[in-house]
């Protein structure tokens, strides 16, 4: 295949589909804890927003400006992201790294929809701007436990 014809497929339907529905795609207006990350390459920049209800994001919000795989991961993850746990998100973050580097499988369930994004394997430069949501939201959960040890 051509350069081009691989881009073609890199940015597939379904691709598309996820990064024009990205849930929970708004900034809570009382996070307790945000992170934000950028990919100096590219330019992408998620921010994301969560509150927490002992160890699980309870309300998650994010701001995503990045090429449509990062916000076809952003869809995934925004998708899945109530109820899950700092563990769970690390989880598919590495196992999307791993994917993405290594040629690993895509990530378990609930975060499975982040196969769609195995054709970016070839395209390495690529791989920060997917990556950035995880990334961003474990920032945010840090910042959450870290606040939350503050005042307890």
């Amino acid at each position: 295949m051509t350069d081009t014809q691989d881009l073609i497929q890199l940015y597939s339907k379904r691709i598309l589909a996820l990064a024009a529905d990205i849930p929970h795609a708004e900034r809570l207006a009382a996070a307790q804890g945000s992170g934000t990350r950028r990919s100096p390459l590219c330019g992408s920049t998620v921010t994301v927003d969560v509150t927490l209800d002992g160890d699980r994001i309870a309300a998650f919000g994010q701001d995503v400006k990045a090429c449509a795989l990062g916000q076809a991961s952003a869809s995934v993850l925004g998708a899945a992201a109530l109820g899950r746990t700092r563990a769970d998100v690390a989880a598919a973050h590495d196992a999307l790294r791993a994917m993405l580097k290594e040629g690993g499988p895509a990530p378990d369930a609930p975060f499975d929809g982040l196969a769609v994004l195995e054709p970016a394997r070839e395209f390495k430069n690529r791989h920060a701007s997917i990556l950035l949501p995880y990334e961003a939201t474990l920032d945010a959960i840090d910042a959450a436990l870290a606040r939350a040890a503050e005042t307890a």
